[in-house]
């Protein structure tokens, strides 16, 4: 499988990269020179090809385009050499031709990479010279898992919900959490104390009242996702419940990996496993602790990372990768990025 859909793009044809990482609630672009120099940075919402489709979709990043690239004169193939666009919802080929179709006729640069917003978190996490090989899972609003093996083999998943065997990410952990409260509060399920603290986050006092604000709109949907930080204090004061859910997040992510890591015959030597998204980011001590624990009993050569710099360091270093920078290009812009 391929890891991208490309445009080639000739390194003379501009000295710069434009490296975007588009996700489902947030989007960041940054303008990084060949020596590995930021020039520019926006960030703006979410990415949702899905919802809006693809060309308007990405004409919603043209306002961060021309900010971040303020500093050379505004986009273009004379200035740029290539765009690297890592897309959350670039999930099959077709999504990622028609993407890599819709970047191209926007003419910001003289070449288009496309790749799941995955591959940004594992090339964030890989080493920078050698042949890289390692494995991602990204926690966030989704979740989703992909790995680089030896001869440039991929493997990935389509991680488009439930249809494909998705479970967990922060939105769907925030449905399971709402789920069983309104269950306990009815009678239906077992006690819990997300019943009393998931509506007491918005100032309700019963799952009734919360239940009632997200069917009418009074609470915004996309508010939701705020319920999953109550799950995880929940989860952590002892609530079976609560733990119970979080504990199952863990397995699906060890999960991801241990097949990752067995299709690209990886599970026998020692492998970078990078974690990220935002529910892996804040690294929870229940979640973060039963994956390294699984991970040892499953997958022993594993080398579990938690990466909390920014995806768009990833797509910046494709972008690099591809036009030909040189070694000391990588270091600076880690440096400028990294965080962790």
């Amino acid at each position: 499988m391929e890891l991208t859909r490309s445009v080639p793009s000739p390194a003379a044809a501009g000295g710069a990269v434009l490296a975007v990482d588009a996700g489902n609630s947030k989007t960041d672009v940054t303008l990084v020179a060949l020596d590995g120099s930021v020039l520019g940075t926006a960030r703006g919402g979410g990415f949702r090809p899905p919802v809006v489709g693809a060309g308007p979709a990405v004409d919603a990043l043209t306002p961060l385009v021309e900010r971040a690239c303020l500093a050379v004169g505004g986009p273009g193939p004379a200035r740029i050499g290539h765009v690297s666009a890592c897309l959350a919802n670039a999930d099959l080929p077709a999504e990622e031709e028609e993407l890599t179709d819709a970047l191209t006729a926007r003419r910001w640069a003289a070449g288009v990479t496309v790749a799941n917003d995955t591959f940004a978190l594992l090339r964030a996490g890989v080493a920078d010279a050698g042949e890289p090989a390692g494995v991602a899972v990204v926690c966030g609003a989704g979740i989703n898992g992909a790995g680089l093996g030896h001869g440039g083999r991929t493997a990935r998943f389509p991680a488009v919900g439930r249809i494909s065997g998705d479970w967990g990410g922060g939105g769907f952990l925030a449905e399971e959490a709402l789920w069983w409260a309104a269950r306990a509060e009815d009678g239906r399920g077992e006690g819990t104390a997300l019943a009393r603290a998931l509506p007491a986050h918005f100032g309700l006092t019963t799952m009734y009242e919360l239940i009632e604000a997200l069917h009418l709109g009074t609470l915004p949907a996309a508010r939701r996702l705020e319920l999953t930080p109550v799950l995880f204090a929940v989860a952590a004061s002892g609530d079976p419940v609560a733990r119970a859910i979080v504990v199952r997040q863990a397995e699906e992510v060890v999960t991801l990996a241990t097949v990752v890591l067995t299709r690209l015959d990886l599970l026998a030597e020692p492998t970078p496993v990078i974690l990220g998204g935002g529910v892996l980011a804040a690294r929870h001590p229940l979640l973060d602790g039963r994956i390294r624990e699984l991970l040892a009993e499953r997958a022993p050569e594993a080398e579990p990372r938690v990466i909390t710099a920014p995806p768009v360091l990833g797509a910046a270093l494709l972008g690099l990768d591809r036009m030909g920078a040189p070694a000391g290009a990588y270091a600076r812009v880690r440096t400028q990025y990294a965080r962790d």
